[in-house]
């Protein structure tokens, strides 16, 4: 690797962390339980913590953004800028893009 091609890596790694990594620092949940935003299973409980995970996204300043991160990056679990996997599959699905990691449940 040429040092130039050093310098545009490191560039494009400060370029990621400002478009992405920057948004975290301002996100609604930063201080949030992260495990309200991994329920496990589909009913009781887990119920909750996803309408709480949500309304904590509904307020979020950077919940675009994190939506973007997620379906850019194809996470599979969690709730990410309001929506649920199925909910951002659904997205994908819309928007013409392939399902990557879909497993099977």
């Amino acid at each position: 690797m040429t040092p130039d091609q050093s310098t545009a890596l490191v560039t494009e790694g400060a370029v990621i962390e400002i478009e992405y990594g920057g948004w975290r620092s301002r996100a609604a949940c930063r201080h949030a339980d992260p495990d309200l935003f991994f329920p496990e299973g589909t009913t009781g409980p887990a119920l909750a913590q996803l309408d709480e995970a949500k309304r904590i996204c509904r307020a979020c300043p950077v919940r675009r953004q994190c939506l973007t991160w997620a379906i850019d990056h194809d996470i599979s679990s969690g709730v990410w800028g309001g929506a649920t996997t199925e909910q951002r599959w659904a997205i994908r699905r819309a928007a013409g893009l392939p399902e990557e990691r879909r497993s099977a449940s």
